[in-house]
């Protein structure tokens, strides 16, 4: 099962460590630290063009993290991941 970032973005489910409300965890200076790392080391991933709304933490099997910065509401992408509506056609 995958679930859908925004855009033409999903990731499997199996990989998803975390969905983070990007608003409430930025004011964490430790979190801007991470953001900002995660960056340099190019993890990050913007989803589409609109202001990211969400952090998603990936750890994708065989690799190193991911970071996505979706514009798709953290409550939406966990509702979508809980009842299973996260699946996009893929191609």
């Amino acid at each position: 099962m995958y679930l859908h970032l925004g855009g033409t973005v999903s990731v499997p489910v199996a990989e998803v460590v975390g969905i983070f409300d990007l608003d409430n965890t930025s004011t964490s200076r430790i979190t801007r630290d991470f953001l900002h790392t995660a960056e340099v080391e190019g993890m990050v991933v913007s989803v589409g063009e609109d202001l990211p709304k969400s952090v998603v933490l990936c750890c994708p099997q065989g690799s190193w993290q991911r970071v996505y910065l979706s514009p798709v509401n953290s409550v939406t992408l966990f509702h979508r991941w809980e009842h299973g509506l996260g699946d996009m056609p893929q191609g």
